[in-house]
C-alpha cells in the first residue's frame, strides 16, 4: 500500500466535505447526500481493489 492512497482518499474526503457544506448552506439537502454517497462508493473502490491485492498476496505468501 502506496502512501498516495492515503493521500487520494484525504483528497476526496475534503472535497466531498467542502461540497457537502455547499450544498445544505444553499438549501440542497437531497443532492448534499447524494455527494456524500458518491464519495464512500468511490473511496470503497479504491479499498476494494486495494484488498484484493493483499488476498492474493496471501494465497501467494502461504502457497493457497
Amino acid at each position: 500500500m502506496d502512501i498516495d492512497l492515503i493521500f487520494r482518499i484525504a483528497a476526496i474526503g475534503i472535497i466531498v466535505a467542502v461540497l457537502n457544506q455547499l450544498l445544505i448552506r444553499s438549501g440542497r439537502e437531497e443532492q448534499a447526500m447524494m455527494t456524500t454517497l458518491a464519495g464512500l462508493i468511490v473511496v470503497l473502490m479504491m479499498m476494494i481493489q486495494e484488498i484484493s491485492t493483499l488476498f492474493d498476496t496471501i494465497k501467494s505468501v502461504f502457497g493457497l
